[in-house]
């Protein structure tokens, strides 16, 4: 089967830019406090639920995966880019990465207690979307949860604008319509945090993140 253009397209915008976007992230996460709270949040509650393995997807050079194993949770990570799944096992070799898909993920039915998306959907066409959200309902166990983190289109008219991201092409995406969305896929909303757009000096566009459940 041909490989879609938009996943050569962004796998090949990441190989090339690896390096400075591990040097990117190390510098903005740990500015980043709101992005990290909610990713917290959904740490607190898959060790509730009695623990079980998370997939970090779209994973980078690591620093998300490496973040969760320092919350006690067990992770690992899944990335398009070859080039960032060698600079994420070279930072972090005690960790799993692999190369992958995240809307054909290797992984068996209802075997994860938590997926967490952390700008990753923000590359997936919006017609894709749909099918990427039915992935994730597919690999969580009854009661696991799921963080999308994406940059908010504020018109809740429309699904998704496309945006000139430094990368790749992008999508930001109406915290409203997707909600709706996850809900088809049976995954119902339990929290969402919208982060004003001064709040994050790299975009001037809200910061959208949506923390979800799999429902029976």
């Amino acid at each position: 089967m041909t490989e879609p253009d938009y996943l050569t397209a962004t796998r090949t915008a990441y190989d090339d830019a690896a390096a400075r976007y591990a040097e990117f992230v190390d510098e903005h996460f740990p500015a980043n406090p709101l992005n990290r709270v909610m990713i917290a949040l959904f740490a607190e509650l898959v060790r509730a639920a009695g623990d079980g393995l998370v997939a970090d997807v779209g994973c980078g050079p690591g620093h998300i995966t490496a973040y969760l194993r320092s919350l006690g949770v067990t992770a690992f990570g899944i990335d398009l880019s070859p080039e960032m799944i060698a600079l994420a096992r070279g930072a972090h070799p005690e960790l799993r990465f692999e190369v992958g898909l995240i809307g054909a993920l290797d992984v068996e039915d209802a075997s994860l207690a938590g997926v967490l998306a952390n700008y990753s959907i923000i590359h997936t066409p919006p017609e894709r979307l749909p099918e990427t959200l039915a992935e994730f309902h597919r690999v969580l166990g009854p009661g696991g949860h799921l963080l999308l983190c994406f940059q908010g289109y504020d018109d809740p008219a429309e699904l998704a604008e496309a945006f000139d991201h430094k990368v790749s092409l992008a999508y930001r995406y109406s915290p409203d319509r997707v909600a709706e969305l996850l809900l088809k896929a049976r995954l119902a909303e339990v929290a969402r945090l919208i982060v004003a757009p001064g709040e994050d000096p790299q975009r001037g566009f809200p910061q959208a993140h949506l923390l979800a459940r799999r429902t029976a």
